[in-house]
Protein backbone atom coordinates (compact mmCIF):
# COMPACT_ATOMS: atom_id res chain seq x y z
CA UNK A 1 0.00 0.00 0.00
CA UNK A 2 1.45 3.36 -1.02
CA UNK A 3 1.20 6.29 1.37
CA UNK A 4 1.27 9.93 0.42
CA UNK A 5 -0.81 11.27 3.27
CA UNK A 6 1.14 14.57 3.58
CA UNK A 7 0.38 15.70 0.02
CA UNK A 8 -2.25 18.46 -0.37
CA UNK A 9 -5.76 17.21 -1.06
CA UNK A 10 -6.64 17.36 -4.79
CA UNK A 11 -9.72 19.12 -6.08
CA UNK A 12 -12.57 16.91 -7.24
CA UNK A 13 -12.85 16.90 -11.07
CA UNK A 14 -16.07 17.73 -12.90
CA UNK A 15 -16.64 14.07 -13.65
CA UNK A 16 -16.80 13.40 -9.91
CA UNK A 17 -19.81 15.73 -9.69
CA UNK A 18 -21.44 13.92 -12.61
CA UNK A 19 -20.97 10.60 -10.80
CA UNK A 20 -22.46 12.16 -7.67
CA UNK A 21 -25.51 13.34 -9.64
CA UNK A 22 -26.12 9.85 -11.06
CA UNK A 23 -25.73 8.22 -7.65
CA UNK A 24 -28.08 10.84 -6.22
CA UNK A 25 -30.71 9.83 -8.81
CA UNK A 26 -30.20 6.20 -7.81
CA UNK A 27 -30.76 7.06 -4.15
CA UNK A 28 -33.88 9.08 -4.95
CA UNK A 29 -35.34 6.05 -6.72
CA UNK A 30 -34.11 3.86 -3.88
CA UNK A 31 -36.29 5.75 -1.40
CA UNK A 32 -39.24 6.15 -3.75
CA UNK A 33 -39.36 2.37 -4.06
CA UNK A 34 -38.72 1.87 -0.35
CA UNK A 35 -41.22 4.37 1.07
CA UNK A 36 -44.10 4.52 -1.39
CA UNK A 37 -45.88 2.02 0.85
CA UNK A 38 -46.52 4.89 3.30
CA UNK A 39 -48.99 6.73 1.04
CA UNK A 40 -50.52 3.43 -0.09
CA UNK A 41 -50.99 2.07 3.45
CA UNK A 42 -54.72 2.75 3.81
CA UNK A 43 -55.54 1.00 0.53
CA UNK A 44 -53.15 -1.89 1.19
CA UNK A 45 -54.60 -2.40 4.68
CA UNK A 46 -58.13 -2.55 3.25
CA UNK A 47 -57.42 -4.88 0.31
CA UNK A 48 -54.99 -7.24 2.07
CA UNK A 49 -56.81 -7.17 5.45
CA UNK A 50 -53.86 -5.84 7.49
CA UNK A 51 -53.49 -3.69 10.64
CA UNK A 52 -51.08 -0.94 11.72
CA UNK A 53 -48.56 -3.41 13.16
CA UNK A 54 -48.60 -5.33 9.85
CA UNK A 55 -47.89 -2.09 7.97
CA UNK A 56 -45.02 -1.34 10.34
CA UNK A 57 -43.65 -4.84 9.69
CA UNK A 58 -43.92 -4.49 5.90
CA UNK A 59 -42.55 -0.94 5.81
CA UNK A 60 -39.72 -1.61 8.23
CA UNK A 61 -38.85 -5.14 9.30
CA UNK A 62 -39.47 -7.18 6.13
CA UNK A 63 -37.37 -4.71 4.21
CA UNK A 64 -34.92 -3.56 6.87
CA UNK A 65 -33.63 -6.85 8.27
CA UNK A 66 -32.71 -8.28 4.88
CA UNK A 67 -31.36 -4.92 3.76
CA UNK A 68 -29.01 -4.76 6.73
CA UNK A 69 -27.93 -8.42 6.64
CA UNK A 70 -27.20 -8.60 2.92
CA UNK A 71 -25.59 -5.17 3.14
CA UNK A 72 -22.69 -6.75 5.03
CA UNK A 73 -21.56 -9.36 2.45
CA UNK A 74 -22.44 -6.94 -0.34
CA UNK A 75 -20.40 -4.26 1.44
CA UNK A 76 -17.49 -6.70 1.49
CA UNK A 77 -17.99 -7.33 -2.22
CA UNK A 78 -18.02 -3.57 -2.78
CA UNK A 79 -14.61 -3.42 -1.06
CA UNK A 80 -13.14 -6.04 -3.40
CA UNK A 81 -15.03 -5.97 -6.70
CA UNK A 82 -16.19 -3.45 -9.29
CA UNK A 83 -18.58 -1.15 -7.42
CA UNK A 84 -20.24 0.20 -10.56
CA UNK A 85 -21.21 -3.28 -11.72
CA UNK A 86 -22.49 -4.25 -8.29
CA UNK A 87 -24.77 -1.24 -7.87
CA UNK A 88 -26.07 -1.73 -11.43
CA UNK A 89 -27.14 -5.31 -10.68
CA UNK A 90 -28.68 -4.30 -7.36
CA UNK A 91 -30.67 -1.47 -8.93
CA UNK A 92 -32.13 -3.83 -11.52
CA UNK A 93 -33.13 -6.34 -8.83
CA UNK A 94 -34.85 -3.90 -6.47
CA UNK A 95 -36.66 -2.17 -9.32
CA UNK A 96 -38.05 -5.47 -10.57
CA UNK A 97 -39.14 -6.47 -7.05
CA UNK A 98 -40.87 -3.10 -6.53
CA UNK A 99 -42.84 -3.68 -9.71
CA UNK A 100 -43.63 -7.21 -8.50
CA UNK A 101 -45.12 -5.68 -5.34
CA UNK A 102 -47.96 -4.45 -7.56
CA UNK A 103 -48.94 -8.04 -8.28
CA UNK A 104 -49.31 -8.99 -4.60
CA UNK A 105 -52.64 -10.46 -3.56
CA UNK A 106 -51.74 -11.34 0.04
CA UNK A 107 -49.65 -9.94 2.85
CA UNK A 108 -47.24 -12.87 2.41
CA UNK A 109 -46.65 -12.06 -1.25
CA UNK A 110 -46.04 -8.41 -0.45
CA UNK A 111 -43.63 -9.47 2.31
CA UNK A 112 -41.67 -11.55 -0.23
CA UNK A 113 -41.49 -8.58 -2.59
CA UNK A 114 -40.34 -6.24 0.19
CA UNK A 115 -37.59 -8.69 1.12
CA UNK A 116 -36.43 -8.67 -2.51
CA UNK A 117 -36.40 -4.86 -2.55
CA UNK A 118 -34.30 -4.91 0.62
CA UNK A 119 -31.72 -7.34 -0.78
CA UNK A 120 -31.37 -5.34 -4.01
CA UNK A 121 -31.14 -1.98 -2.26
CA UNK A 122 -28.42 -3.34 0.03
CA UNK A 123 -25.94 -2.82 -2.82
CA UNK A 124 -26.59 0.92 -3.12
CA UNK A 125 -24.99 2.71 -0.20
CA UNK A 126 -21.90 0.51 0.33
CA UNK A 127 -21.02 1.09 -3.32
CA UNK A 128 -22.05 4.74 -3.40
CA UNK A 129 -20.34 5.75 -0.14
CA UNK A 130 -17.15 4.05 -1.26
CA UNK A 131 -17.28 5.59 -4.76
CA UNK A 132 -17.97 9.10 -3.43
CA UNK A 133 -15.17 8.76 -0.87
CA UNK A 134 -12.79 7.85 -3.72
CA UNK A 135 -13.92 10.73 -5.97
CA UNK A 136 -13.88 13.51 -3.34
CA UNK A 137 -11.22 14.57 -0.80
CA UNK A 138 -11.85 14.37 2.92
CA UNK A 139 -12.60 18.09 3.30
CA UNK A 140 -15.61 17.71 0.95
CA UNK A 141 -16.76 14.32 2.15
CA UNK A 142 -19.49 15.31 4.60
CA UNK A 143 -20.94 17.75 2.05
CA UNK A 144 -20.92 15.28 -0.84
CA UNK A 145 -22.23 12.42 1.27
CA UNK A 146 -24.93 14.77 2.52
CA UNK A 147 -25.85 15.69 -1.06
CA UNK A 148 -26.06 11.99 -1.95
CA UNK A 149 -28.02 11.25 1.22
CA UNK A 150 -30.51 14.01 0.45
CA UNK A 151 -31.96 11.45 -1.95
CA UNK A 152 -33.54 9.94 1.16
CA UNK A 153 -35.76 12.95 1.63
CA UNK A 154 -36.30 13.82 -2.03
CA UNK A 155 -37.21 10.21 -2.76
CA UNK A 156 -39.35 9.85 0.33
CA UNK A 157 -41.21 13.08 -0.45
CA UNK A 158 -41.63 12.32 -4.15
CA UNK A 159 -42.95 8.85 -3.29
CA UNK A 160 -45.86 10.43 -1.40
CA UNK A 161 -46.67 12.82 -4.25
CA UNK A 162 -46.37 10.24 -7.04
CA UNK A 163 -48.11 7.48 -5.09
CA UNK A 164 -51.04 9.67 -4.07
CA UNK A 165 -51.49 11.07 -7.60
CA UNK A 166 -51.37 7.64 -9.25
CA UNK A 167 -53.80 6.04 -6.81
CA UNK A 168 -56.35 8.85 -6.99
CA UNK A 169 -56.13 9.16 -10.79
CA UNK A 170 -56.34 5.43 -11.47
CA UNK A 171 -59.19 4.83 -9.03
CA UNK A 172 -61.11 7.84 -10.40
CA UNK A 173 -60.90 6.50 -13.95
CA UNK A 174 -61.32 2.82 -13.02
CA UNK A 175 -63.36 2.63 -9.76
CA UNK A 176 -63.52 -1.15 -9.89
CA UNK A 177 -59.96 -1.61 -11.14
CA UNK A 178 -58.68 -2.33 -14.65
CA UNK A 179 -56.71 -5.31 -15.99
CA UNK A 180 -57.19 -6.77 -12.51
CA UNK A 181 -55.23 -3.90 -10.93
CA UNK A 182 -56.30 -1.18 -8.49
CA UNK A 183 -54.52 2.11 -7.85
CA UNK A 184 -51.98 1.03 -5.25
CA UNK A 185 -50.82 -1.87 -7.41
CA UNK A 186 -50.31 0.40 -10.42
CA UNK A 187 -48.33 2.81 -8.23
CA UNK A 188 -45.82 0.10 -7.30
CA UNK A 189 -45.33 -0.81 -10.95
CA UNK A 190 -45.04 2.80 -12.09
CA UNK A 191 -42.14 3.56 -9.75
CA UNK A 192 -40.40 0.19 -10.13
CA UNK A 193 -39.99 -0.18 -13.89
CA UNK A 194 -38.06 3.09 -14.57
CA UNK A 195 -35.23 1.74 -12.42
CA UNK A 196 -34.32 -0.72 -15.15
CA UNK A 197 -33.57 2.22 -17.48
CA UNK A 198 -31.53 4.02 -14.82
CA UNK A 199 -29.48 0.83 -14.31
CA UNK A 200 -28.30 1.10 -17.92
CA UNK A 201 -26.96 4.62 -17.23
CA UNK A 202 -25.26 3.60 -14.00
CA UNK A 203 -23.40 0.86 -15.88
CA UNK A 204 -21.53 3.52 -17.88
CA UNK A 205 -19.81 5.13 -14.85
CA UNK A 206 -16.04 4.78 -14.43
CA UNK A 207 -14.53 2.95 -11.46
CA UNK A 208 -12.06 5.21 -9.53
CA UNK A 209 -8.78 4.18 -7.91
CA UNK A 210 -9.42 3.05 -4.34
CA UNK A 211 -7.85 5.40 -1.84
CA UNK A 212 -6.17 7.49 -4.51
CA UNK A 213 -7.70 10.76 -3.37
CA UNK A 214 -6.40 10.13 0.18
CA UNK A 215 -2.90 9.14 -0.92
CA UNK A 216 -3.52 5.59 0.31
CA UNK A 217 -3.85 3.53 -2.86
CA UNK A 218 -5.37 0.29 -1.65
CA UNK A 219 -5.13 -3.10 -3.39
CA UNK A 220 -8.23 -5.30 -3.51
CA UNK A 221 -8.66 -9.01 -3.03
CA UNK A 222 -7.82 -11.28 -5.95
CA UNK A 223 -10.75 -13.51 -4.96
CA UNK A 224 -13.70 -11.14 -4.38
CA UNK A 225 -16.44 -13.74 -4.80
CA UNK A 226 -14.71 -16.24 -2.53
CA UNK A 227 -14.57 -13.49 0.09
CA UNK A 228 -18.25 -12.74 -0.58
CA UNK A 229 -19.12 -16.41 -0.05
CA UNK A 230 -17.15 -16.29 3.20
CA UNK A 231 -19.26 -13.35 4.32
CA UNK A 232 -22.44 -15.28 3.51
CA UNK A 233 -21.21 -18.15 5.69
CA UNK A 234 -20.56 -15.61 8.41
CA UNK A 235 -23.97 -13.90 8.43
CA UNK A 236 -26.77 -15.87 6.73
CA UNK A 237 -28.33 -18.51 9.05
CA UNK A 238 -27.95 -21.48 9.12
CA UNK A 239 -24.76 -21.07 7.07
CA UNK A 240 -23.40 -19.22 10.11
CA UNK A 241 -23.00 -22.52 11.95
CA UNK A 242 -20.83 -23.89 9.12
CA UNK A 243 -18.72 -20.77 9.16
CA UNK A 244 -18.32 -20.93 12.96
CA UNK A 245 -17.39 -24.63 12.86
CA UNK A 246 -14.63 -23.86 10.35
CA UNK A 247 -13.10 -21.43 12.85
CA UNK A 248 -12.89 -24.06 15.59
CA UNK A 249 -14.75 -25.45 18.57
CA UNK A 250 -14.56 -22.29 20.67
CA UNK A 251 -16.05 -20.21 17.85
CA UNK A 252 -18.85 -22.74 17.32
CA UNK A 253 -19.65 -22.78 21.04
CA UNK A 254 -19.86 -18.97 21.13
CA UNK A 255 -22.02 -18.99 18.02
CA UNK A 256 -24.42 -21.56 19.48
CA UNK A 257 -24.64 -19.49 22.66
CA UNK A 258 -25.52 -16.42 20.60
CA UNK A 259 -28.12 -18.43 18.71
CA UNK A 260 -29.64 -19.66 21.97
CA UNK A 261 -29.92 -16.12 23.33
CA UNK A 262 -31.54 -14.95 20.08
CA UNK A 263 -34.06 -17.83 20.12
CA UNK A 264 -34.94 -17.15 23.77
CA UNK A 265 -35.37 -13.43 23.13
CA UNK A 266 -37.49 -14.10 20.04
CA UNK A 267 -39.70 -16.54 21.93
CA UNK A 268 -40.20 -14.11 24.82
CA UNK A 269 -41.00 -11.13 22.58
CA UNK A 270 -43.39 -13.24 20.52
CA UNK A 271 -45.20 -14.30 23.69
CA UNK A 272 -45.56 -10.65 24.69
CA UNK A 273 -46.61 -9.23 21.31
CA UNK A 274 -47.95 -12.19 19.33
CA UNK A 275 -45.84 -11.07 16.33
CA UNK A 276 -43.78 -14.15 15.47
CA UNK A 277 -42.60 -12.92 12.06
CA UNK A 278 -41.39 -9.61 13.51
CA UNK A 279 -39.24 -11.16 16.20
CA UNK A 280 -37.98 -14.09 14.16
CA UNK A 281 -36.69 -11.51 11.70
CA UNK A 282 -35.25 -9.07 14.25
CA UNK A 283 -33.71 -11.60 16.64
CA UNK A 284 -32.49 -13.69 13.74
CA UNK A 285 -30.93 -10.55 12.33
CA UNK A 286 -29.24 -9.71 15.62
CA UNK A 287 -27.82 -13.25 15.82
CA UNK A 288 -26.60 -12.98 12.23
CA UNK A 289 -24.81 -9.70 12.96
CA UNK A 290 -23.16 -11.28 16.03
CA UNK A 291 -22.01 -14.19 13.86
CA UNK A 292 -20.59 -11.85 11.24
CA UNK A 293 -18.72 -9.67 13.74
CA UNK A 294 -17.20 -12.79 15.34
CA UNK A 295 -16.12 -14.03 11.93
CA UNK A 296 -14.68 -10.66 10.93
CA UNK A 297 -12.56 -10.67 14.06
CA UNK A 298 -10.79 -13.84 12.94
CA UNK A 299 -10.70 -13.14 9.18
CA UNK A 300 -9.87 -9.42 9.09
CA UNK A 301 -8.69 -8.26 12.47
CA UNK A 302 -7.73 -4.73 11.32
CA UNK A 303 -11.24 -4.11 9.94
CA UNK A 304 -12.80 -5.54 13.10
CA UNK A 305 -10.60 -3.36 15.29
CA UNK A 306 -11.41 -0.14 13.41
CA UNK A 307 -15.16 -0.87 13.28
CA UNK A 308 -16.41 -3.07 16.10
CA UNK A 309 -13.40 -2.43 18.31
CA UNK A 310 -13.78 1.35 18.17
CA UNK A 311 -16.28 2.75 20.72
CA UNK A 312 -16.54 6.04 18.81
CA UNK A 313 -17.71 4.18 15.68
CA UNK A 314 -20.31 2.17 17.61
CA UNK A 315 -21.61 5.17 19.57
CA UNK A 316 -22.03 7.33 16.45
CA UNK A 317 -23.71 4.48 14.54
CA UNK A 318 -26.13 3.55 17.32
CA UNK A 319 -26.79 7.19 18.20
CA UNK A 320 -27.80 7.89 14.62
CA UNK A 321 -29.67 4.56 14.49
CA UNK A 322 -31.96 5.81 17.26
CA UNK A 323 -32.53 9.04 15.32
CA UNK A 324 -33.54 6.78 12.43
CA UNK A 325 -35.86 4.84 14.79
CA UNK A 326 -37.93 8.00 15.19
CA UNK A 327 -37.57 9.23 11.61
CA UNK A 328 -38.60 5.93 10.02
CA UNK A 329 -41.53 5.54 12.39
CA UNK A 330 -42.79 8.99 11.41
CA UNK A 331 -42.16 8.28 7.72
CA UNK A 332 -44.10 5.02 7.90
CA UNK A 333 -47.24 6.50 9.44
CA UNK A 334 -47.22 10.23 8.68
CA UNK A 335 -49.37 9.93 5.55
CA UNK A 336 -51.70 7.37 7.12
CA UNK A 337 -52.11 9.63 10.17
CA UNK A 338 -52.99 12.61 7.99
CA UNK A 339 -55.49 10.55 6.00
CA UNK A 340 -57.22 8.73 8.87
CA UNK A 341 -56.90 11.11 11.85
CA UNK A 342 -56.89 14.53 10.19
CA UNK A 343 -59.10 13.27 7.32
CA UNK A 344 -57.05 14.97 4.61
CA UNK A 345 -57.24 13.88 0.93
CA UNK A 346 -54.48 11.63 -0.39
CA UNK A 347 -53.41 13.93 -3.23
CA UNK A 348 -53.10 16.90 -0.86
CA UNK A 349 -51.08 14.81 1.57
CA UNK A 350 -48.77 13.74 -1.22
CA UNK A 351 -48.20 17.33 -2.33
CA UNK A 352 -47.81 19.11 1.03
CA UNK A 353 -46.44 16.37 3.28
CA UNK A 354 -44.34 14.83 0.53
CA UNK A 355 -43.16 18.18 -0.83
CA UNK A 356 -42.41 19.47 2.65
CA UNK A 357 -40.44 16.35 3.53
CA UNK A 358 -38.46 16.59 0.29
CA UNK A 359 -37.71 20.31 0.61
CA UNK A 360 -37.06 20.26 4.35
CA UNK A 361 -34.99 17.10 4.18
CA UNK A 362 -32.89 18.38 1.28
CA UNK A 363 -32.17 21.73 2.89
CA UNK A 364 -31.45 20.15 6.26
CA UNK A 365 -29.08 17.48 5.03
CA UNK A 366 -27.14 19.87 2.76
CA UNK A 367 -26.85 22.58 5.42
CA UNK A 368 -26.04 19.96 8.05
CA UNK A 369 -23.23 18.62 5.90
CA UNK A 370 -21.85 22.10 5.20
CA UNK A 371 -22.02 23.14 8.86
CA UNK A 372 -20.40 19.86 9.91
CA UNK A 373 -17.55 20.26 7.41
CA UNK A 374 -17.01 23.85 8.58
CA UNK A 375 -16.99 22.78 12.23
CA UNK A 376 -14.73 19.79 11.50
CA UNK A 377 -12.17 22.09 9.84
CA UNK A 378 -11.84 23.94 13.14
CA UNK A 379 -12.11 21.20 15.77
CA UNK A 380 -11.71 17.46 15.44
CA UNK A 381 -15.06 16.76 17.16
CA UNK A 382 -16.93 19.37 15.08
CA UNK A 383 -19.33 17.00 13.33
CA UNK A 384 -20.68 15.35 16.49
CA UNK A 385 -22.73 18.32 17.80
CA UNK A 386 -24.47 18.53 14.43
CA UNK A 387 -25.51 14.88 14.79
CA UNK A 388 -26.73 15.59 18.33
CA UNK A 389 -28.92 18.40 17.01
CA UNK A 390 -30.75 15.75 14.98
CA UNK A 391 -31.96 14.30 18.29
CA UNK A 392 -32.84 17.44 20.21
CA UNK A 393 -34.17 20.03 17.77
CA UNK A 394 -36.90 18.04 15.93
CA UNK A 395 -38.61 16.88 19.13
CA UNK A 396 -40.88 19.87 19.86
CA UNK A 397 -41.99 20.03 16.23
CA UNK A 398 -42.86 16.32 16.22
CA UNK A 399 -44.95 16.77 19.37
CA UNK A 400 -46.76 19.75 17.85
CA UNK A 401 -47.37 18.03 14.49
CA UNK A 402 -49.03 15.02 16.12
CA UNK A 403 -51.16 16.93 18.61
CA UNK A 404 -52.49 19.81 16.50
CA UNK A 405 -55.85 19.59 14.74
CA UNK A 406 -54.70 22.07 12.08
CA UNK A 407 -53.69 20.68 8.69
CA UNK A 408 -51.51 23.73 8.09
CA UNK A 409 -49.81 23.30 11.44
CA UNK A 410 -49.23 19.61 10.74
CA UNK A 411 -47.65 20.28 7.35
CA UNK A 412 -45.45 23.14 8.57
CA UNK A 413 -44.23 21.29 11.65
CA UNK A 414 -43.49 18.21 9.53
CA UNK A 415 -41.46 20.37 7.14
CA UNK A 416 -39.33 21.84 9.93
CA UNK A 417 -38.97 18.46 11.63
CA UNK A 418 -37.71 16.85 8.42
CA UNK A 419 -35.11 19.58 7.96
CA UNK A 420 -33.76 19.37 11.50
CA UNK A 421 -33.66 15.55 11.68
CA UNK A 422 -32.00 15.21 8.28
CA UNK A 423 -29.05 17.42 9.29
CA UNK A 424 -27.57 14.52 11.27
CA UNK A 425 -27.07 11.97 8.49
CA UNK A 426 -24.21 13.52 6.49
CA UNK A 427 -22.03 14.18 9.55
CA UNK A 428 -22.74 10.72 10.98
CA UNK A 429 -21.88 8.97 7.71
CA UNK A 430 -18.74 11.05 7.17
CA UNK A 431 -17.56 10.41 10.72
CA UNK A 432 -17.78 6.64 10.30
CA UNK A 433 -15.97 6.82 6.95
CA UNK A 434 -13.11 8.78 8.52
CA UNK A 435 -12.65 6.16 11.25
CA UNK A 436 -11.55 3.39 8.85
CA UNK A 437 -9.01 2.82 6.07
CA UNK A 438 -10.13 3.25 2.43
CA UNK A 439 -10.28 -0.50 1.76
CA UNK A 440 -12.74 -0.88 4.65
CA UNK A 441 -15.24 1.78 3.59
CA UNK A 442 -17.79 -0.58 2.08
CA UNK A 443 -17.75 -2.78 5.17
CA UNK A 444 -17.92 0.29 7.42
CA UNK A 445 -20.91 1.61 5.47
CA UNK A 446 -22.71 -1.72 5.80
CA UNK A 447 -22.03 -1.70 9.54
CA UNK A 448 -23.32 1.87 9.85
CA UNK A 449 -26.47 0.84 8.03
CA UNK A 450 -27.03 -2.03 10.44
CA UNK A 451 -27.83 0.66 12.99
CA UNK A 452 -30.03 2.70 10.66
CA UNK A 453 -31.97 -0.35 9.46
CA UNK A 454 -31.86 -3.14 12.05
CA UNK A 455 -32.28 -0.63 14.89
CA UNK A 456 -34.08 2.22 13.12
CA UNK A 457 -36.09 0.77 10.26
CA UNK A 458 -36.82 -2.71 11.62
CA UNK A 459 -37.93 -1.45 15.04
CA UNK A 460 -39.23 2.13 14.67
CA UNK A 461 -42.18 1.58 12.30
CA UNK A 462 -43.20 -1.67 13.98
CA UNK A 463 -43.03 -0.06 17.45
CA UNK A 464 -45.30 2.82 16.38
CA UNK A 465 -47.71 0.41 14.68
CA UNK A 466 -47.75 -1.98 17.63
CA UNK A 467 -48.50 0.81 20.12
CA UNK A 468 -51.29 2.06 17.86
CA UNK A 469 -52.77 -1.42 17.46
CA UNK A 470 -52.54 -2.11 21.20
CA UNK A 471 -54.48 1.09 21.94
CA UNK A 472 -57.23 0.30 19.47
CA UNK A 473 -55.82 2.24 16.51
CA UNK A 474 -54.50 5.30 18.37
CA UNK A 475 -51.96 6.30 15.74
CA UNK A 476 -51.22 9.65 17.42
CA UNK A 477 -49.94 7.95 20.56
CA UNK A 478 -48.11 5.36 18.45
CA UNK A 479 -46.07 8.04 16.70
CA UNK A 480 -45.43 10.11 19.85
CA UNK A 481 -44.24 6.99 21.67
CA UNK A 482 -41.23 6.89 19.32
CA UNK A 483 -39.65 9.67 21.38
CA UNK A 484 -38.96 7.23 24.21
CA UNK A 485 -35.53 6.51 22.64
CA UNK A 486 -34.40 10.14 22.36
CA UNK A 487 -32.62 10.37 25.77
CA UNK A 488 -30.59 7.25 24.96
CA UNK A 489 -29.63 8.63 21.54
CA UNK A 490 -28.48 11.90 23.11
CA UNK A 491 -26.42 10.03 25.73
CA UNK A 492 -24.62 7.94 23.09
CA UNK A 493 -23.70 10.99 21.04
CA UNK A 494 -22.47 12.87 24.09
CA UNK A 495 -20.21 9.91 24.86
CA UNK A 496 -18.99 9.87 21.25
CA UNK A 497 -18.17 13.60 21.37
CA UNK A 498 -14.96 13.10 23.33
CA UNK A 499 -13.92 9.83 21.67
CA UNK A 500 -14.08 10.67 17.94
CA UNK A 501 -10.93 12.89 17.71
CA UNK A 502 -8.63 10.31 19.30
CA UNK A 503 -10.12 7.46 17.26
CA UNK A 504 -9.66 9.34 13.99
CA UNK A 505 -6.11 10.43 14.82
CA UNK A 506 -5.02 6.84 15.52
CA UNK A 507 -6.66 5.03 12.58
CA UNK A 508 -3.41 4.10 10.82
CA UNK A 509 -1.58 3.25 14.03
CA UNK A 510 -4.37 1.03 15.33
CA UNK A 511 -4.72 -0.70 11.95
CA UNK A 512 -0.97 -1.33 11.88
CA UNK A 513 -1.09 -2.70 15.43
CA UNK A 514 -3.84 -5.10 14.35
CA UNK A 515 -1.68 -6.41 11.49
CA UNK A 516 -2.51 -4.12 8.56
CA UNK A 517 0.38 -3.52 6.12
CA UNK A 518 0.07 0.26 6.11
Amino acid sequence: MESNADAPEPRAPRYAWYVLSVLFAVYVLNFIDRQILSILAKDVKRDLHLNDADIGFLFGTAFGVFYSLFGIPLGRLADNWNRVRLITVGLAIWSAMTAFSGLARTGGQLTFARIGVGVGEATASPCAYSLISDYFPKRQRATTLALYSSGIFIGGGVSLFIGGAIVDTWNAHFPGGHWGLVGWQVAFMAVGLPGLLLAALVATLREPVRGGVDGLVTPVSATPFRDFAGELLAIIPPLTLIGAARRGGRALTANLLGLGIAVAAGWLLTRVTGAAAQWIAVCGGAYAVFSWASSLRSRDRPAFQLIWGTPAFILVSLGYGLIAFVSYGVAAFGALYAETVLHLPKTQIGFYLGGGAAAGGFMGIVLGGRIADWARSRVAWGRVPVILCGVLLPTPFLIFAYTTASATGFYLASFVMAGLASAALGPAAATTQDLVLPRMRGTATATFFIATTLVGLALGPYFAGFVSKSLGGDLRTGVLALLVVSPLAALMLLLAWGRVPQAEATVVARARAAGEAV
